[in-house]
């Protein structure tokens, strides 16, 4: 019988049996966290995974450039609100059950070491994501979790005692499983636009939108500083009057970076309904204001002999700081003393309010978040259980929940998918 007589269950069955069942559905961090955890509290309870791809963890895997960022450091819950632009009143409930200590507590537990950053962002020492793959998947060993990828769940039934789900495998057959208690944690965008199911058991859902992208420039003089980067800029979309801060990187394709990436997912939604197409202004010297640069050019250039484009005070990369002179009309091979009081002008305003026009987004295929997910109206907050469906539970991005970039959204994932293994009874 295969997959299905290992555990496939008919209502006979589980009416015999004293042992139930827990269904989780999706195969990453908080997939996994619900399951080990279930199994390790409940040792009566049977927890099986089924993850629709091959993959297990791929999240995880690429998180951090494959450092993993675990968690944001933090001793108090109110610190952490503030990094989620959706959510933040469900957070405001769940981190008090399970914070950042607690996740840093639960790693360092299984001998996996976090380490904080001047930034806050928290990976494992090791500096590399298998560490916390393995740690997962090894407490899924010990506990007798049940793995099966390649399992899509098509459609799910509760009927008065369990819920009947239809599973396809990698060969289109279909299998029917029960099961006591489900968890959905089958992530975002777009694995979620596949789960027309969640709408036909009553739940609804936000429109899932991209979030943490990074934006298009159509530039070709800013890609060729590919790789250039500024340790700390300040990004802003005057329409929407909201402002980021943080580390900026050019790309091939425009802009990235912290900075860049937190000002996305605070405009997540109203970019999606611009079509990605709007204004930035960018401050390459957020430490300044532009009336003190343009008096600290004014006294660098009766201080200073030779081109422009070979001296500067502001410590900037000199391809940057020759692309940001010609941006103010420039010439890099005039000389100093040579410039006008209109060029200062003009180069103090590039440096503290550049002007791009960005034309579209670009989301890294297995680190992109999504923000939208299962109205949070409908999950109870204290346990994660369905306000519509007893016995089904939510867990990570399927959720209308998520953060900036910093850790926050793996800390969401740790956190609720522990209140659902911690919530069966």
């Amino acid at each position: 019988m295969g997959w299905a007589g290992d555990f496939c269950i008919s209502h006979a069955i589980a009416q015999m049996t004293r042992r139930k069942k827990l269904i989780v559905i999706g195969g990453g961090a908080s997939g996994f966290f619900c399951g080990v955890n279930a199994a390790r509290l409940h040792e009566d309870l049977e927890v099986v995974i089924l993850e629709k791809t091959t993959k297990l963890l791929s999240k995880v895997k690429v998180s951090g450039g494959g450092r993993c960022n675990v968690t944001h450091a933090s001793e108090e819950v109110e610190d952490m609100l503030h990094a989620y632009p959706r959510g933040m009143r469900l957070l405001k409930k769940t981190l008090y059950q399970f914070s950042p200590i607690d996740t840093i507590h639960w790693f360092e537990e299984r001998g996996v070491t976090l380490k904080e950053e001047a930034d806050g962002r928290m990976f494992p020492v090791s500096n590399n994501s298998k560490s916390i793959i393995d740690c997962l998947l090894g407490e899924a060993s010990k506990h007798a979790v049940k793995i099966n990828t390649s399992m899509e769940v098509i459609s799910i039934v509760k009927t008065v005692d369990y819920f009947l789900l239809e599973v396809e495998d990698v060969n289109k057959v279909k299998i029917e499983v029960a099961a006591d208690y489900v968890c959905i944690a089958s992530g975002g965008y777009p694995k979620l636009s596949g789960f027309d199911w969640l709408s036909s058991i009553g739940h609804s859902i936000s429109e899932p939108v991209p979030s943490l992208f990074t934006f298009n420039i159509p530039d070709k003089k800013l890609h060729a500083l590919m790789g250039v980067s500024v340790k700390h800029a300040v990004v802003k979309i005057p329409f929407l009057k909201v402002v980021e801060e943080g580390p900026l990187l050019i790309t091939h394709w425009g802009l990235s970076g912290p900075a860049v990436l937190k000002l996305s997912s605070r405009c997540a939604r109203d970019l999606r309904k611009m079509n990605y197409e709007f204004d930035l202004h960018v401050n390459w010297l957020p430490d300044y204001h532009e009336s003190a640069v343009l008096d600290y050019l004014k006294g660098y250039k009766h201080s200073t002999k030779g081109p422009i484009g070979t001296k500067q005070g502001f410590g900037l990369v000199s391809r940057l700081w020759d692309y940001l002179l010609t941006r103010s009309t420039i010439d890099p091979t005039i000389d100093w003393g040579n410039l006008t009081h209109a060029q200062l002008v003009l180069l103090s305003k590039t440096l503290c309010s550049d002007f791009y026009q960005a034309k579209g987004k670009t989301t890294f295929k297995e680190e992109f978040v999504t923000a939208g997910g299962i109205v949070l109206q409908e999950i109870d907050a204290n346990t994660m259980e369905s306000k519509k469906v007893k016995g089904l539970y939510f867990a990570g991005e399927v959720m209308d929940v998520d953060g900036i970039t910093g850790g926050y959204n793996f800390q969401h994932a740790w956190t609720s998918g522990w209140i659902v293994a911690n919530s069966i009874t």
